[in-house]
């Protein structure tokens, strides 16, 4: 049962990550250019990114915590990491997973709060900013299509489903 309430937490988490992820990169970013252009991008750079992007970031942590929760749960972590024999596949999940997370703590997040005036930051620095954790957004989401492929076929291998 303990694994059972953790997979579902991790896939609940998952999809509160990987949907926000979605969010930002296909609707908020052109939105927010829009809104620029017409004046009206205070609103959503105030009240609506930086509530999606608390959202976005402990999303990630749960979904990392409850993943890496569950193989140790299972007695797969290590071989998941180490890329060994079923649990490889996994491991491959585990592993774009994890440099998602790096991602979102040490690339986007940092780099928004300067974007979004929650730290000081000149000019240069908020575009400076606004171009790095643009490409470490955009990183994820290129990356998030293989990671749920080896989630998914990791989970399928692991209970002898291929």
């Amino acid at each position: 049962m303990d694994l059972l309430l953790d997979r579902w937490i991790h896939i609940l988490a998952g999809v509160t990550w990987v949907g926000l992820l979605y969010y930002f990169n296909f609707v908020q970013v052109p939105g927010l250019a829009a809104a620029k252009a017409d004046g009206t991008a205070a609103g959503i750079t105030k009240h609506i990114a930086p509530r999606a992007l608390l959202w976005f970031r402990w999303a990630a942590v749960v979904t990392w915590l409850s993943g890496a929760y569950y193989l140790a749960r299972a007695g797969t972590f290590m071989d998941a990491f180490i890329l060994q024999g079923p649990h490889a596949y996994l491991g491959i999940g585990a592993w774009l997973g994890t440099i998602m997370l790096f991602n979102v703590w040490v690339l986007i997040w940092p780099n928004q709060k300067k974007v979004l005036g929650l730290v000081d930051a000149t000019d240069q620095e908020k575009a400076k900013a606004a171009r790095t954790a643009l490409l470490a957004s955009r990183t994820n989401t290129a990356l998030s299509i293989p990671m749920l492929f080896f989630m998914v076929t990791g989970s399928l291998a692991h209970v002898g489903m291929f």
